[in-house]
């Protein structure tokens, strides 16, 4: 923004208040924008990179398209603070990814311009596609649907299914493809090419800016509109790669690739396009963390990169401190490396999270037995298990979250051939300030009836290398692992592997007046609970279980013939889960003894830090300690 020039941001409270500014105002609209986000990310981390990208295309969208009347949808969500902080929300914006403030995703019942709750990835062509045959059965001719899909998104299956369904009933949906080759790690396979190649075609590129200059000199889209269009459109396909285009070709029509930071350019396509009717795709190229040096020069790190310095781009959330435990999904990526090097089997395989399961330290030293699928769990899980069925051992890594996306596969390809694929589901647990979409609190529920599977959690980082030796020695099965986002407590973590039995808990502590039954991470809380119960005079009994399934049940004998007070922690919906399974058990070995579950409760969990949402879940270390001395005096 030049210096001097008025300040537009603060007085744009609606979408309406911008559709009241010029043309050639956008610009600086844009420029303003881009700042204020680079100067609240970087004071309350969120995701960064992916809002930068789109600062000019979401400036279009919302000039050009009478939102909330027209409908907006956010492909995951993560690049939609621009939207947010143009919708009414700017002055809140500092709240975002807090306790009780505003979500890090769109969210309808935040707002009434967020048409869809996203932040998995690949729904919004589906859901604009319902949107639209919705407004065309309640005769709302006049609305206009628009999803905006990117960030790698398009790889996944869903994006697809949508493509493919969006033809049937002529739908008057845009589809805006934003193309910026990138996911959290840049994007991978076939899907990927092909659009480069579509972005790199001098001739195809040539050929686009003839046929919107002409549209552009025309008065409206009449019949000469029609015709000329038409009589494009075999050149355009002979101008693409093998003379076809993927989009055309599904009965899409394809405009662009375009610049989507040129925003007056992108306003007039828009303008033109909102005005063909039936289903159109339009290409946008844009680049990962536009208008700030250091995110366009690293767009994996910048992507989410905690606190910064906005002047130089040096980050502040440095994990490297001395005497501080290293993160789970580290650990995990070491040790599969260590195993690797053992065990010739041992491959590796992520969606589209290299980075974020550190699967990247494998894929390094390992590049030819470490996969990037991209944004597609499903197909990593499948072929996880057409590797499995031919002798390797593979640690398919995803995020428990996202393995709810997979979840048929895990049943039919996998645990129905009892195949020894072993399931490292990272981020298990409350993840904290991405909030509902993202917790991963329902992998134990749903993992534990699955005939086959073994179901695990390490307490720290030895059990967790622990757990993963024991996982690739032979005939295992399907084997789930879950750990959480962050780090643990030890940090002399890197010891001789050692394998678990199979369905073995551990006493950590002796007591005669409770027992707490914990599983995974939990046990942290629940030992320095312990501490504080045992100031009263109480002598409390600490199991830290290891497996939800098969359950130790020797163990749990001694401890149901021992205890007629047992509390059961676990970082997971109390839904079906640990605690029901020690209920289960009990009741089916007409045991009796009081047994109170601490965990999630039947509810979806906000947005907050982790500590704020164990709190209010109540199995933070006061809320063990509560719980605990509640059942003992009680």
């Amino acid at each position: 923004m030049e210096e001097g020039a008025v300040k537009l941001l603060e007085n744009i409270n609606t979408p309406e208040d911008l559709r009241k500014l010029k043309i050639d105002e956008l610009p600086n609209v844009c420029s303003e924008l881009r700042q204020f986000i680079i100067d609240e990310v970087s004071t309350n981390p969120g995701h960064f990179g992916a809002s930068l990208g789109v600062v000019e295309l979401t400036v279009a969208l919302h000039y050009v398209y009478k939102t909330p009347y027209d409908l907006l949808v956010w492909d995951v969500g993560h690049q939609a603070y621009g939207h947010k902080i143009l919708t009414g929300r700017r002055k809140q914006f500092h709240t975002n990814r807090k306790y009780n403030g505003l979500s890090g995703f769109p969210k309808p019942s935040e707002s009434v311009y967020d048409t869809f709750g996203v932040g998995h990835a690949s729904t919004s062509i589906s859901a604009a596609l319902g949107m639209a045959v919705a407004a065309d059965i309640q005769h709302d001719k006049e609305r206009k649907i628009v999803a905006v899909i990117g960030d790698g998104s398009m790889t996944g299956g869903m994006a697809f299914e949508g493509l493919n369904n969006a033809v049937v009933n002529n739908s008057d949906v845009l589809i805006i493809l934003n193309d910026n080759n990138m996911a959290i790690d840049p994007n991978v396979g076939g899907v990927s090419n092909y659009l480069l190649n579509i972005s790199k075609s001098k001739s195809y590129n040539k050929l686009k800016q003839e046929i919107w200059d002409g549209l552009g000199k025309l008065n409206g889209f009449g019949p000469k509109a029609r015709r000329l269009v038409q009589k494009t459109e075999g050149a355009l396909k002979s101008a693409l790669l093998k003379e076809s285009n993927l989009f055309e070709s599904l009965g899409i029509r394809y405009f662009g690739p375009i610049d989507g930071h040129d925003i007056q350019y992108l306003t007039k396509v828009l303008q033109d396009l909102r005005h063909i009717p039936g289903p159109k795709l339009l290409h946008v190229l844009t680049k990962k963390g536009k208008g700030f040096k250091q995110a366009e020069l690293n767009q994996t790190e910048f992507h989410a990169p905690g606190k910064f310095n906005k002047l130089t781009g040096e980050l502040l959330d440095c994990e490297c401190v001395m005497n501080k435990p290293p993160k789970f999904q580290n650990v995990f990526g070491n040790s599969l490396v260590e195993l690797a090097e053992k065990n010739e089997k041992i491959v590796g395989v992520t969606p589209a999270m290299p980075s974020g399961s550190s699967l990247n330290i494998m894929m390094e030293k390992m590049p030819h037995r470490a996969f990037d699928v991209g944004i597609a769990e499903q197909h990593a899980v499948t072929f996880s298990a057409g590797m499995a069925i031919r002798g390797m051992v593979p640690f398919c890594n995803i995020y428990s979250t996202f393995m709810q996306r997979a979840y048929d596969q895990i049943i039919h390809d996998v645990a129905i051939q009892n195949l020894n694929v072993v399931f490292c589901l990272d981020r298990a647990g409350l993840v904290g300030a991405d909030g509902a979409t993202h917790h991963g609190v329902y992998d134990i529920a749903y993992m534990r009836h699955i005939p086959n599977m073994i179901v695990s959690a390490p307490m720290d980082e030895i059990e967790l290398r622990n757990l993963m030796f024991t996982a690739q020695q032979e005939n295992r099965g399907p084997f789930s692992i879950r750990y959480p986002r962050g780090c643990g407590c030890q940090i002399d973590w890197k010891q001789a592997f050692e394998p678990i039995p199979i369905g073995k808990g551990r006493t950590l502590k002796q007591g005669k007046d409770l027992a707490i039954l914990s599983i995974g991470t939990t046990g942290i809380n629940a030992s320095r609970a312990i501490k504080a119960i045992e100031k009263e005079g109480f002598e409390i009994a600490h199991y830290d279980m290891r497996f939800v399934k098969p359950l130790d049940e020797e163990l749990l004998h001694r401890i149901f013939n021992q205890f007629d007070k047992i509390i059961t922690i676990e970082d997971g919906t109390i839904q079906g889960g640990f605690g029901s399974a020690v209920i289960e058990f009990m009741a089916d070995h007409q045991y009796t003894a009081k047994v109170v579950r601490l965990g999630v409760p039947d509810r979806f969990i906000e947005h907050g830090s982790q500590e704020e949402l164990m709190r209010e879940c109540g199995y933070d270390q006061k809320g063990i300690q509560k719980a605990s001395l509640d059942l003992l005096k009680g």
